[in-house]
């Protein structure tokens, strides 16, 4: 009998680097929220993945807290923590180089050819002049991640040296995942967030070795990624040219290299300044919203609609494999469920294991299914629909709902609910309240958050009539409470005009609204009120929808070649493509398609040239949609970003409500529509967010889709960059 050995089964190796303490440089300030990320992906990759923490490596630098001690009179101040070694536990220790180096080249070392490999940074960007000017030319930039030492050490992980790393584990084998949730520019924020990044180039030419390879190893290696081409300062090119040409290879940054990475007040937690950066967190809520099973598309589809929602300076990258399974090899796809914990016949309540930090809020349903449950697409199943009532750190409560709300009624009680029992997000409340912040701290100069000094005298009364306009309105409101996160920041710039910022004043919202104009400050509020509408319709999403994976789109080129895989997509201005959408599932699909423009305009397009509020997509049937895009007509824009949502429902649904004109133009009070007179659960969904602008909404806080079976819908979104 001849003997089997069974080859051992595929691994998962992490690399988690987190950096807060950036001491002893001009360049990097510190930051909040890496450390925190990366305590939330670890957590996430230990609880979903069942990686043992011996194959987690975690390079963590956070900020030494300062204590002060008053002893007669003497205040002490704590000392900057030792820089940790890694030579004591390879598995643990400080985020300088060195350490970032020899862990990257210790998982290669140890990794096997189909182990799956996760590297994940949260930190700064940098750019600094390149060592390398005979690959690059001179003059031009290297880009990389920024070690917690670079201001004594002076080491980059520069752009060419992580060309090699990761060639490294491609050539081996592995399958290798990197999210970087940094920038490679950045600039000061105005707002109630940080940037991760600098704003300036390092022009210090660093003598030392590069310890990843000899100076040799890194040029081939560089040039056969490129395939030999010579220097370049194509901004497109450094975009993508340190990523090895290998399917087993995705990369998940958190912007493009002219862009912001933004950290900010997610979840305020007990002390209120608790910091996420933006693609981690959102990335952490959709794999727990949407299960780990989902593709990288998919992740960043929806990653990119929340994102953008909050900061449109602020587009996600997604390059590589994007149909790929999230650290699978596979494209299969089952639903994420949480689990009931627990059971109150009293209250007929249950409570359910997902909480802050996977996104869960106030008036989110979930559908609870039985213990054995393998087809989620079969409603027949369902033994309840509850509503999320009390959010906590770990799990929430949420109430059984009747037929009259929504729910399945007294039919099937609950004790037919088991403790472990999944339990499958339908759909998540539309946060359709604003909140803005009136900000009148500028002081005396010209920096940023600086005015003249004709300015800094009027900025109280500027604001003091915008606060006065907001009163009573449905859809923002002020704060003022300096630990309160807001949406938006009202200020005064340093022309005399308005100013109204997400972390950064937003651009091309013209024409600019001038402090000595008595009609602006209702103007201002008018625009607020357009950006949350816009912003409301963006973050629009529903992921418990079985009818999500019926739809299918892909990006054609004039010729109806496949566009190759990037996410956004890179159009030239008035360049055709071709939108391809099919229906794989059974039955027939209405859909509709939304363009979200650069003027913070919303339109509708028509598909094949009808003018209706959608167009029935038949079972199996598949439609090409002509598209071409040119950038506005105004000088300001060389380059812009475009939406495309694609909505996809079961029963009828008009969606004209959520049209919008440009900024510059008068939002209009919305006259009857169909849709008003549909009826059901998501047709009144789409009435409250596209209402009156006029009249507040009846709900404003937490408009929540009613998951009757005739209202299914879904939606995918697509990203869009338009430039010469």
């Amino acid at each position: 009998m001849s003997e089997f050995t069974a080859e051992p089964a595929a691994k998962i190796h992490a690399l988690l680097i987190g950096i807060n303490h950036y001491p002893a440089n001009r360049f990097y300030k510190p930051l909040k929220g890496c450390v925190r990320d990366i305590n939330l992906v670890d957590d996430y990759l230990q609880t979903s993945f069942n990686i043992p923490s011996e194959d987690i490596y975690r390079l963590i630098s956070e900020t030494p807290k300062k204590k002060t001690e008053t002893t007669a009179g003497i205040t002490t101040e704590e000392s900057p923590k030792e820089t940790v070694s890694i030579e004591g536990n390879p598995k643990q220790g400080e985020a300088t180089y060195e350490n970032i180096v020899r862990a990257f080249t210790d998982i290669t070392n140890s990794a096997k050819a189909g182990d799956q490999i996760y590297i994940h940074y949260c930190g700064h960007g940098g750019r600094a002049t390149t060592r390398y000017p005979e690959l690059k030319g001179e003059g031009q930039n290297d880009e990389g991640l920024v070690p917690t030492d670079i201001g004594t050490a002076g080491h980059y992980v520069r752009d060419i040296e992580m060309a090699t790393l990761l060639k490294r584990m491609t050539d081996k084998g592995m399958m290798v995942t990197m999210v970087l949730d940094s920038c490679h520019s950045g600039g000061a924020t105005r707002g109630d967030c940080g940037v991760r990044g600098s704003s300036e180039v390092d022009t210090d030419t660093k003598t030392a070795e590069s310890l990843v390879a000899s100076r040799e190893e890194l040029l081939a290696n560089w040039r056969s990624l490129t395939d030999g081409s010579g220097p370049t300062n194509s901004s497109a090119s450094r975009q993508t040219n340190w990523i090895p040409e290998s399917p087993q290879y995705v990369v998940l940054a958190a912007c493009r290299p002219s862009e912001l990475a933004f950290e900010y007040v997610v979840n305020k937690g007990a002390n209120g300044k608790e910091r996420h950066g933006a693609l981690t967190y959102w990335m952490i809520d959709t794999l727990t919203t949407f299960g780990n099973e989902i593709s990288y598309r998919a992740l960043h589809d929806r990653v990119s609609a929340k994102i953008q929602s909050k900061f449109p300076a602020q587009l996600p990258m997604l390059m590589g494999d994007a149909e790929r399974i999230i650290l699978e090899s596979d494209r299969k796809t089952r639903p994420y469920t949480a689990t009931v914990l627990g059971t109150n016949a009293e209250s007929s309540s249950v409570s359910l294991s997902a909480g802050q930090p996977q996104g869960t809020t106030r008036g989110a349903r979930f559908a609870i299914y039985p213990l054995s449950t393998q087809d989620f697409t079969d409603k027949s199943l369902q033994q309840a629909i509850v509503e999320i009532t009390k959010v906590g750190a770990s799990q929430s409560s949420a109430r059984i709902l009747p037929a009259t709300e929504g729910g399945l009624g007294d039919v099937q009680t609950i004790s037919q609910i088991s403790q472990g029992s999944p339990a499958l997000k339908l759909s998540t409340p539309v946060d359709l309240l604003r909140k803005v912040r009136l900000y009148d701290q500028k002081t005396l100069g010209n920096g940023d958050n600086e005015l003249p000094e004709n300015l800094v005298s009027q900025q109280t009364s500027a604001l003091e009539a915008v606060r006065q306009a907001i009163a009573n309105n449905g859809w923002v409101t002020e704060i003022t409470e300096e630990d309160q996160e807001s949406d938006y920041q009202v200020s005064i710039g340093p022309a005399g005009e308005y100013e109204i910022c997400v972390g950064m004043p937003l651009k091309n919202l013209t024409p600019p609204l001038m402090i000595d104009d008595p009609n602006a400050p209702q103007k201002i509020v008018n625009r607020l009120v357009h950006l949350a509408k816009y912003q409301a319709v963006q973050a629009l999403d529903n992921p418990g929808a079985a009818i999500a994976t019926e739809l299918t789109y892909e990006l054609l080129d004039e010729h109806r070649n496949p566009l190759p895989p990037a996410n956004p997509v890179a159009l030239k201005n008035g360049g055709k493509i071709y939108l391809r959408l099919c229906n794989t599932g059974p039955k027939p699909l209405n859909i509709a398609l939304l363009d979200l423009e650069p003027t913070w305009a919303i339109s509708q397009v028509h598909i094949q040239g009808i003018e209706s509020p959608f167009y029935q997509l038949s079972s199996k049937e598949t439609l090409d949609t002509p598209l071409r895009f040119k950038l506005p007509q105004t000088s300001q824009y060389q380059q812009a970003k475009e939406i495309l949502k694609i909505f996809a429902t079961r029963g009828p649904a008009d969606f004209r409500l959520l049209r919008l004109p440009s900024l510059d133009e008068e939002l209009q009070n919305k006259p009857e529509a169909a849709t008003r007179s549909l009826g059901s659960p998501f047709s009144k969904l789409l009435e409250a967010v596209g209402g009156d602008p006029a009249i507040a909404p009846a709900l404003s806080r937490a408009v929540v889709y009613d998951s009757a079976p005739e209202a299914e819908w879904a939606t995918h979104q697509v990203q869009l960059v338009v430039g010469d």
